[in-house]
């Protein structure tokens, strides 16, 4: 799979819009990527599977609630890796875990994260993996908007891995 291949069906699935919205960090953009657009989608999904297994020799996944969810669950039946969800804070009912699945101390983890903006999210779940004992060192994101996430993540020992970035993204447009 290419790049391209992976743009064009972002753009079929009509997850990248043009305008003025607002970001969950509080900023404004004039472009959007609807990750529930992508997410949602058949084609992209099978896309990003195979994308990130190409990338990953970790030997478990973690995907961050609710966004990464599906990306993770695909990105497991492609690579025949186990997975973990780290929740943005421990739920407050049934067993309260923030990690929830297998997680042993020691394990090996690989983050896949929708849309890196800031890097917030994916650092929560970063610092969140690493408290329940696994060794975190990696990012990997289906776009980096370039806005400072790959800076941050790097300040904590993580490197940022994207399959496109925004200026892959938007070439041509």
């Amino acid at each position: 799979m290419t790049n391209q291949d992976l743009i064009d069906a972002l753009r079929a699935a009509e997850a990248v819009k043009f305008g003025e919205f607002e970001l969950s960090h509080g900023g404004t953009s004039d472009y959007y990527v609807d990750k529930y657009l992508f997410e949602t989608d058949p084609e992209c999904l099978r896309l990003i599977a195979e994308a990130f297994a190409e990338r990953i020799d970790e030997p478990k996944l973690a995907g961050v609630a609710l966004g990464a969810v599906p990306l993770v669950a695909v990105t497991s039946a492609e690579t025949r890796r186990p997975y973990v969800i780290a929740r943005k804070q421990a739920k407050e009912y049934g067993t309260g875990n923030r990690i929830e699945g297998r997680l042993d101390d020691g394990d090996r983890v690989v983050v896949l994260e929708d849309i890196a903006t800031t890097g917030k999210s994916a650092l929560d779940a970063v610092e969140a993996l690493r408290e329940a004992g696994a060794v975190v060192d990696r990012v990997l994101v289906v776009v980096d908007r370039e806005e400072g996430a790959a800076e941050l993540l790097a300040d904590h020992g993580v490197e940022l891995d994207a399959l496109l970035t925004a200026t892959d993204l938007l070439a041509d447009e």
